[in-house]
């Protein structure tokens, strides 16, 4: 469990930006995992019931008394969660890792958005001028080469974007309301409602469970494992030190980090992204560089 000794500033960009790695990392082994046949509904339930499991470990700690009549509160924060993670996953299974982590950035500007709406909090003109660099940085990451547009880019667009808006609204509510249950509390429910959730998607399954590749099976328990992880780091984040549109702002560069993984390792996936011209690798330094411009004003 995240302390309170670190300090909000250090804790606001290191732990997001760890988290952005696995994450980074995770979306890989996912877009292999959907390449050998899982499928969307099938992803996201083994995702959802193993991420489930990982947040359990927070009730072994030390927690306020649940409030039953504030159950609706994790209850609608886990309605959020759902929606966007089948956007999230129906974005990478259909279009390019590169495409589609860097498009989940635009929760950036939608948190800095709905931060003061929400909680009341004010969020300073650099926030907001770091949102908008990064929003340019995701901009630039997505340029393809030759102008061929990037694979199935409409569905990805769109999943991306309600997926953005649904993660921008569970981030500012756990903001909002963290405090009060405590994170021990508060993230155990909403990931065990999630994962309740996930059985509605039995009905969806063209195939059972036992019908998974074998060779797919490593790849998908490994993204889950990794996205529960760096879910943990990142919400726990939130819960401890609030600062949810700084600390977005960090968690925008794993669309960065996406890009540079599948130029350097995208082989040991069999991605086949990594091979990117002159002209598109410009473009990419160039949003990394806006990106990384997005993350020092928050550092500073």
């Amino acid at each position: 469990m995240l302390s309170k000794r670190v300090t909000a500033p250090t804790a606001t960009v290191v732990f997001p930006l760890i988290a952005a790695l696995l994450y980074a990392f995770g979306a890989l082994l996912f877009k292999r995992s959907s390449d050998l046949g899982v499928g969307l509904w099938r992803t996201t339930f083994i995702a959802n019931l193993i991420v489930g499991a990982i947040f359990s470990l927070l009730w072994l700690m030390p927690g306020h008394e649940i409030e039953r009549e504030l159950l609706w509160q994790p209850a609608l924060i886990a309605l959020c969660l759902f929606v966007g993670q089948l956007s999230q996953f129906l974005a990478l299974e259909k279009g390019d890792v590169s495409v589609a982590v860097p498009i989940f950035g635009m929760k950036v500007v939608i948190v800095a958005f709905l931060t003061p709406i929400l909680t009341g909090d004010a969020v300073g003109a650099k926030l907001w001028i770091a949102a908008l660099l990064s929003v340019v940085g995701i901009t630039f990451l997505n340029q393809k080469e030759n102008g061929k547009r990037p694979q199935n880019l409409a569905i990805t667009l769109v999943a991306g974007g309600v997926g953005a808006l649904c993660f921008a609204i569970f981030d500012v509510l756990v903001q909002k309301w963290g405090p009060h249950w405590g994170a021990t509390r508060l993230l155990p429910c909403i990931f065990w409602i999630n994962a309740l959730l996930s059985f509605g998607l039995i009905f969806r399954f063209t195939s059972p469970l036992s019908a998974i590749p074998r060779q797919g099976w490593p790849w998908l328990t490994g993204g889950s494992v990794l996205l529960g992880t760096q879910s943990v780091i990142f919400v726990c984040t939130l819960a401890v030190y609030g600062k949810a549109t700084s600390a977005n702002v960090v968690y925008a560069s794993r669309g960065l980090l996406s890009v540079l993984l599948v130029w350097m390792i995208g082989h040991w996936f069999m991605n086949q992204e990594q091979h990117l011209g002159a002209k598109v690798l410009r473009w990419r330094l160039l949003g990394a560089a806006l990106m990384l411009s997005a993350i020092v004003l928050v550092v500073t």
